[in-house]
């Protein structure tokens, strides 16, 4: 192997959502495995909705959400979204569910896709996880979205009207295709090189053993 090709970054495509518990997990766990890698990994993000019939001003809770639209016992839920939110506490995350707004996340992954092509899409995605599960924003908010682009250096001004007429509407539908023709189900779903899937939040020794596998057979 050249010096050339150990130098060049791996490509990692990253299909997730906003409001995947399991997504914000696994993003910790990823790069996690990513230092323990040791070697540049160009991540790339791309748009994949779990409730995209979510009204984005939805009255209620996530409890209420998953009881009422998923059909699960009340009590139930609440034993699921403890041991997410103590799952989440392994890696260093407050999950507040308490505070979570149940939104459509369309328009967040339009904004991905813009802060993609300022090359700030790693950036923006943190951002709006963080507000999702711990600060209670609503990610469904144009004005919300906007604000949370200007706090990572984007303009305000024109991250706003890219979501008011839909300018990246059309990229987060090819994602969404994408998903579809390899078979992505549920999230996070992580593409190695184009040709490693790994499915779900897994340990970060795992993310590191595919890393270096997918090194290996370049």
């Amino acid at each position: 192997m050249s010096t050339a090709t150990d130098q060049t970054p791996l490509k990692v495509d990253i299909w997730s959502d906003v409001q995947c518990p399991w997504c914000y997990i696994g993003k910790r766990k990823f790069e996690a495995g990513v230092k323990a890698f040791g070697r540049p990994v160009e991540i790339e993000y791309h748009s994949f909705e779990l409730s995209p019939d979510t009204p984005v001003d939805f009255e209620g809770s996530p409890v209420d959400y998953l009881s009422e639209r998923k059909g699960l016992p009340v009590d139930q839920v609440h034993q699921v979204l403890e041991r997410v939110t103590g799952v989440a506490a392994e890696v260093g995350l407050d999950y507040h569910y308490e505070l979570v707004h149940q939104t459509n996340t369309r328009k967040a992954h339009e904004l991905l896709h813009f802060a993609k092509a300022q090359g700030k899409q790693v950036e923006m995605k943190e951002r709006l996880l963080k507000a999702y599960f711990v600060e209670g924003g609503h990610v469904g908010d144009l004005n919300q979205l906007a604000d949370f682009a200007a706090e990572i250096g984007l303009d305000r001004a024109t991250v706003l009207l890219s979501l008011e007429i839909g300018e990246y509407a059309e990229a987060v539908a090819a994602d969404v295709q994408q998903a579809v023709a390899y078979g992505i189900q549920g999230v996070p779903f992580y593409v190695i090189e184009g040709k490693f899937g790994i499915s779900g939040a897994q340990p970060a020794e795992a993310f590191t053993g595919a890393l270096e596998q997918a090194l290996s057979e370049r």
